[in-house]
């Protein structure tokens, strides 16, 4: 007993450490950036210079609403934050919150980079906001979709091919047969996809790495040979209708908030919906008790009397329809048509999303919005010719990941059973 506690102490004490130098660390970081502000976005602007950002889209009530700002005042004043915040990760004050202390500095350095970059010019907030949500989307959708299956002990890295499958089905349904055939279609294909890897991985107990692979192949030979064959020759199976938004009545008048949560399709909505309904499912019910323990400990999950298998079996299929349901968006909103490789790499950034975001659904989603930023950020500062080339600024969610795995932000520990075949004693 005394064994034990010396041992318990010891971890607690060795976490504690840990947090202390990650806050240490995270101080410094805020430091320099605070420095950078000052060097490159304060003094670097011209005394007088002021920047326009819109808060209202066009045609809306809310369209002649502007925030003027002199980015120079800014960002001594978001220096001065950064400062502050930076110190008192230093001096190690209350090292739990060194996380959101990050996340907070990084918002305040961003926002005096667009005031730098829009001096002397007017730059759409709300636009950039709402491409923001807008090019989350496929990655968070995702992102869920790993997160569903490694949950439960199963790698899915085969999420690139369910997305780009689906992708086709669904411009090919829709095409063919309307909207709803083809979100269904495309879902289905999902799910039909997670069902292979499922059989593969539980069943045979195949390695989930080289299944996910052969999906990834499969997927995007199959779909390049269809529509070399079958697309280029009947057009009219590659000419969906575009999934129009559905404003929110009332709630997508409100500035700012309105047109970047309450003024999208259909998937939008389904994105945070389904966040929502797993963020609980996953930490509130018996379902996601059962699913949380098939991921950690099979072996005494199987003693408790739940049915590994199974479990495994249904979570990989529903991640599977949560895919299709983001190669559906892709198919049906992005492009309004199939193109090959469509996806260009989406679902592997829905895995370095899904580990960002730590195996949470509302972790996933935040990472999604950090990597849906960077694209957003990119179209708008080449619009305003910042001498920044944007090819940079789409390194900002690559480094990112880098920056969690290597602990800045807090080891992000994967369920304990990930990619282990369970066998039934």
């Amino acid at each position: 007993m005394i064994d034990t506690q010396t041992a318990s102490a010891g971890d607690v004490k060795m976490r504690a450490t840990a947090d202390e130098r990650r806050s240490t660390a995270i101080g410094v970081v805020l430091l320099v950036l605070a420095g950078v502000v000052v060097w490159v976005f304060g003094l670097g602007t011209e005394p007088g210079e002021s920047a326009s950002f819109g808060l209202g889209l066009p045609g809306s009530s809310s369209a002649d609403l502007k925030w003027v700002v002199d980015p120079r005042i800014l960002s001594f004043v978001v220096a001065g934050l950064l400062a502050y915040l930076g110190v008192r990760r230093i001096q190690r004050a209350r090292p739990t919150w060194a996380n959101a202390a990050l996340g907070l500095g990084i918002g305040l350095f961003v926002l005096s980079f667009l005031a730098w970059s829009a001096a002397g010019q007017s730059f759409s907030l709300v636009g950039m906001l709402r491409s923001t949500v807008t090019s989350s989307v496929a990655i968070t959708l995702g992102a869920l979709t790993g997160l569903m299956c490694e949950r439960v002990g199963v790698i899915d890295i085969g999420i690139e091919g369910q997305l780009l499958t689906s992708a086709f089905v669904s411009v090919v349904l829709s095409s063919a047969f309307g909207t709803l055939a083809g979100v269904v279609g495309g879902m289905l294909t999902g799910a039909l996809l997670g069902w292979l890897l499922a059989w593969l991985a539980i069943r045979f107990r195949v390695d989930q790495i080289i299944v996910g692979v052969v999906i990834n192949i499969l997927a995007l030979g199959l779909t390049s040979y269809l529509a070399s064959r079958i697309l280029t020759v009947a057009q009219d199976l590659n000419a969906p209708e575009r999934v129009p938004s559905v404003p929110i009545p009332g709630l997508s008048e409100i500035p700012v908030l309105g047109p970047m949560f309450f003024d999208h399709n259909l998937f939008v909505y389904g994105m945070f919906i389904l966040v929502g309904v797993l963020q609980i499912a996953l930490f509130r019910t018996r379902w996601g008790l059962r699913s949380r323990s098939v991921g950690e400990h099979p072996k005494a999950a199987d003693t408790a009397g739940i049915n590994v298998y199974r479990v495994r079996y249904r979570n990989v299929i529903l991640g599977g329809l949560i895919a299709g349901f983001g190669g559906a968006y892709l198919a049906l909103t992005v492009v309004s048509r199939f193109e090959e490789n469509l996806t260009g790499g989406i679902g592997f950034i829905g895995l370095a999303a899904m580990i960002f975001g730590r195996w949470m659904p509302v972790g996933a989603l935040a990472a999604g919005l950090l990597f849906g930023i960077s694209t957003a950020l990119s179209a708008k500062l080449s619009v305003l010719g910042t001498p920044i080339p944007s090819e940079f600024l789409l390194m900002i969610p690559y480094l990112a990941t880098i920056v969690v795995v290597a602990g800045l932000v807090g080891r992000a520990r994967p369920p304990a059973a990930d990619g282990q075949p369970y066998i039934r004693g």
